[in-house]
């Protein structure tokens, strides 16, 4: 599932998922499994896949918003995707659903796309995605930010599955994508040495 791009200087991250180390500076990241979906040497995007806003599923906001379902809504909770542009949505979904001028093809059955085309879809008995999620704002990194982050041990990368991304089981999100690894919590240090 995951693509990984080579340039001459290492390696992009597209459709691989960062996964916070303990200690990490900042509280708004803490046990927050990310999801790349865009990098390459001018910057990085990613969305939180673990983060829930708790008490707002997907079709109450789709509600607020006036998308009619035609479905019987499920109990999906709406996502905190990151600590930028907030008021903005982001739906990642499986590459069954395309909106031809607003879907971005992130890696392999995976798609993201930012428009209303979207949330119209995900109430769709008939153009609903297999599998989607629906996150408000994303985290973003600069020039060279993420790739120093990744040096300084922020975090650590896995390859993503339909399991990570998408089940709603998003307590556990961090520890799973540790064991993917084959690592536990209580075996990472919050500190790192320098070599």
């Amino acid at each position: 599932m995951a693509s990984l791009i080579e340039d001459g200087d290492g390696e992009f991250l597209i459709g691989r998922m960062l996964v916070a180390m303990p200690g990490i500076d900042d509280p708004r990241f803490e046990r927050t499994v990310l999801y790349l979906c865009a990098h390459d040497e001018d910057a990085a995007m990613g969305v939180a896949v673990n983060r829930p806003v708790e008490g707002l599923t997907v079709f109450e906001l789709l509600n607020r918003l006036g998308v009619r379902s035609e479905i019987q809504a499920p109990s999906d909770l709406v996502l905190l995707g990151g600590p930028l542009e907030r008021e903005r949505g982001f739906v990642l979904h499986t590459d069954d659903f395309n909106s031809p001028d607003s879907t971005l093809a992130v890696a392999d059955g995976v798609a993201l796309t930012a428009t209303r085309d979207a949330l119209d879809a995900m109430a769709s008995a008939y153009k609903r995605p297999r599998k989607s999620l629906l996150a408000l704002g994303y985290a973003g990194w600069g020039p060279g930010q993420l790739e120093q982050e990744l040096r300084d041990n922020v975090w650590l990368i896995c390859d993503a599955d339909e399991g990570l991304l998408f089940d709603e089981d998003h307590e556990h999100k961090w520890t799973r994508a540790l064991a993917k690894l084959g690592i536990t919590a209580d075996h990472l240090s919050a500190t790192a040495g320098r070599a």
